[in-house]
């Protein structure tokens, strides 16, 4: 499926004929160099390349979590370059996620060499200048809504941080310099100094 699409209209959706695992891979290495998420409807989400900044506040975070995983042991930390596949049948693929070993173990064994079919127990979204608040928050709730346990959006822009909890209201923290994770990722605390300003 070749298109070409100026950069003045990314992100863009597009429609498309259902896909299994195999197919939504081979379109996307078809484009390398575009992004693509699946909506629960069908529909694929183009979004260019993250700017470079994004990337380095991106590998920052997924950094901290992944140092904080190795030593917590109880489960495994995925970068934006890791896709799953949501009960809802949403093709989503989170700027950082942190999932429990144990969940990750009841997965058939052929299957997690794959796409998982599972929603990460915890989600971060890092937003960058091209993406779109109201997409992002969507994104964040529908984690939620199929089993994600915690989420952040994270705003260096603003500076803030809109934590997203099951059952409650998100709830948008301003002027911290750290956040601490609860439930699922108890124990890590999340530096917001490089994420913030990364020169430092």
């Amino acid at each position: 499926m070749a298109f070409v699409i100026d950069d003045a209209f990314l992100p863009a959706t597009l429609t498309a004929h259902p896909m299994t695992d195999e197919e939504f891979a081979a379109f996307c290495s078809e484009h390398p160099d575009l992004f693509f998420e699946m909506t629960a409807e069908g529909e694929i989400i183009v979004m260019p390349p993250t700017y470079s900044w994004t990337s380095v506040r991106n590998s920052d975070i997924s950094g901290q979590l992944s140092s904080w995983a190795r030593q917590d042991r109880r489960g495994m930390v995925t970068d934006s370059s890791g896709g799953f596949v949501l009960p809802n049948g949403a093709r989503r693929s989170p700027d950082a996620a942190w999932t429990s070993k144990s969940r990750i173990a009841e997965l058939p064994a052929a299957s997690r060499e794959g796409f998982w079919h599972l929603c990460p127990d915890f989600v971060i979204e890092l937003k960058s200048a091209t993406d779109r608040p109201k997409m992002l928050r969507n994104k964040l709730e529908e984690y939620l809504a199929n089993g994600a346990r915690l989420g952040w959006l994270v705003d260096p822009e603003n500076r803030s941080v809109t934590i997203y909890r099951p059952d409650s209201q998100p709830e948008t923290r301003t002027g911290l310099d750290s956040v601490a994770g609860e439930g699922p990722v108890d124990g890590f605390v999340l530096d917001l100094t490089s994420v913030w300003s990364p020169l430092t």
